[in-house]
């Protein structure tokens, strides 16, 4: 019988490596984000802001940087729950509860972006 393997160096440094990946991408589209915002400081009317909105690169930036926040945040919450909550059933509730929120989440930002 083979025992798996349940921690070690490498699921650490992935776990890392995907926070600092989500985080870069959340950075870029704040500082691009703000830098529209300051670009649009003139816009007078909601039309301006709709037309920018409505480009195809503006919204598959979006959704990547939605997606790249719930990655994030299941990685972190996920490490909150397995570090502080000792009761193993209570921890898979609130783990499963996570998923599940993540998922909703995710599935209305498409519908908010793309709908």
């Amino acid at each position: 019988m083979v025992k798996r393997k349940l921690a070690g160096a490498h699921y650490g440094l992935r776990d890392w490596a995907m926070q600092r990946a989500t985080a870069v991408v959340m950075l870029v589209y704040t500082v691009l984000f703000f830098m529209f915002l300051i670009g649009m400081a003139g816009a007078e009317d909601y039309s301006e802001w709709q037309a920018f909105f409505d480009k195809t690169w503006v919204k598959v930036f979006t959704q990547t940087t939605f997606i790249a926040l719930f990655l994030h945040a299941w990685v972190g919450i996920r490490d909150l729950w397995m570090d502080y909550i000792k009761p193993f059933g209570l921890r898979v509730f609130l783990q499963c509860a996570t998923i599940v929120w993540l998922v909703a989440c995710t599935v209305y930002s498409f519908y908010v972006i793309w709908g």
